[in-house]
């Protein structure tokens, strides 16, 4: 039961808030819950999304299954059937309606077989057995084409009328067994492992006419959806109607809407089988001529390139006396250029040879003038010689020494230039022109 609302105060509310509140207030007291009705305008939206109505003799409600949750049905419902939906009850603020956001989805008084359905799916999902990378590809041009299905099913005069429109040259077997009854998934599986164990088939269909899901249940057993899964002949599953769905349909390796779309996917028509067969003949045809054309070239050219022993005598008599002529005169212009070179090689030795009697004149012109020099050579060193002593002696400090001057050594051999440098009672060295002496700094005078 709701709660009492709260007093009323002063606030104002926009309708926005209003509807906000109203939301929260169905979302926060309802859980899920399961409701039963009959589906009304339905709609498949490009989103993949489900929009429809859920009603009864007196009342009636919008409801959405969102995609995630509608590809797991594994049907698509039908407006007129009824249904039980398992969903959250939710408003839609725009509209300020409220509506049933749907979780699950079950057809009323299946509910069990549903669940059970689901679970399987789900399980073997898990498991791997719908992979696509699992699946086998349909040969397109079977010798022979097995069908798996009641001797009485429509389904079968179906896949019959369709083979034998289609592709009268692929033969069927038919391997029975009852497609409904409660021993019916077991003689499913035996007609499916026989017709695998017998391996004289390249595609086994899998076929049954439309019905309830209670007729349809035999194919939803797990046993036969193994057997399938580990065929090593590929299976077509063409269970029911375009809107059914069964386990069968998602572990064989390739789901028709319809028995006769099953015999219309399991190989090429006969049309399409002749007019390969032509394109193959015209190309073979057009290969042929080809290759005989380029034959004839060949044997023109064969025919062409054929002499007499005659001719080619002849022939190779003319070539040997063009190579003894070409020998010859090869033999006469190498002698030539030979000749030739030898010539240029003496004129040349000749224009490089040294003029001994010029070079001996010229070396005694330079002995002459080399003699000649000397004494002048001589005369200039000596006379730079004197200067660079003069100078030497001017520079002696000896001689500065003895006009009275001193060089002045601390006690580290350093010369002392500054008074400043020394202190009271500093030992120190005198050099004077003549001998020397040790001092004693008494007082240094700075001037």
């Amino acid at each position: 039961m709701f709660s009492s609302p709260p007093p009323l105060n002063d606030a104002v509310l926009t309708v926005a808030q209003l509807n906000r509140q109203v939301g929260n207030l169905l979302e926060g007291h309802f859980s899920q819950v399961w409701v039963r009705g009959e589906i009304s305008n339905f709609t498949r939206a490009a989103s993949g999304h489900w929009y429809f109505t859920l009603k009864d003799e007196a009342a009636a409600v919008k409801a959405v299954m969102f995609r995630s949750r509608a590809q797991a049905v594994g049907f698509t419902p039908r407006p007129g059937e009824r249904f039980e939906l398992r969903a959250s009850v939710t408003l839609y603020q725009a509209r300020g309606d409220y509506q049933l956001q749907v979780e699950a989805m079950r057809r009323a008084g299946q509910g069990d077989l549903h669940e059970a359905f689901l679970a399987l799916k789900a399980r073997l999902g898990d498991e791997g057995l719908f992979d696509p990378q699992r699946k086998r590809s349909i040969p397109t041009l079977p010798r022979a084409v097995g069908v798996v299905t009641s001797l009485a099913a429509a389904a079968l005069r179906d896949v019959l009328s369709a083979m034998a429109r289609r592709a009268p040259h692929v033969r069927v077997i038919v391997y029975p067994a009852p497609v409904q009854g409660a021993d019916s998934a077991g003689r499913l599986c035996q007609a499916l492992s026989q017709a695998i164990a017998r391996n004289e088939v390249e595609t086994l269909l899998l076929v049954r006419g439309g019905g309830s899901l209670e007729d349809l249940w035999s194919f939803n057993d797990e046993a036969l959806a193994r057997v399938i899964a580990a065929s090593p002949i590929p299976v077509i599953s063409g269970v029911g109607h375009e809107t059914d769905f069964t386990i069968a349909d998602f572990v064989a390796d390739l789901r028709a809407p319809t028995p006769t779309a099953a015999a219309e996917l399991c190989c090429l028509p006969r049309q399409a089988c002749l007019e390969r067969v032509d394109a193959a003949m015209q190309s073979m045809a057009l290969h042929q001529r080809r290759w005989f054309e380029r034959a004839a070239l060949r044997l023109d050219r064969a025919v062409g390139m054929l002499v007499s022993p005659q001719e080619r005598l002849e022939r190779q008599n003319e070539r040997l006396q063009s190579l003894k002529l070409r020998l010859v005169r090869a033999a006469a212009d190498q002698q030539r250029a030979r000749a030739t070179r030898l010539e240029r090689a003496q004129a040349g030795l000749a224009h490089r040879r040294p003029d001994l009697a010029g070079l001996r004149a010229g070396l005694r012109a330079q002995e002459n003038r080399l003699a000649a020099c000397a004494p002048h050579l001589l005369a200039s060193r000596r006379l730079r010689l004197e200067s660079a002593l003069q100078t030497l002696e001017a520079l002696n400090p000896r001689k500065i020494l003895n006009r009275g001057y001193a060089i002045v050594r601390d006690q580290s051999g350093a010369l002392v230039k500054n008074a400043l440098d020394l202190n009271k009672g500093d030992r120190l060295a005198i050099e004077l022109g003549q001998g020397g002496a040790d001092v004693e700094v008494i007082r240094p005078i700075q001037k």
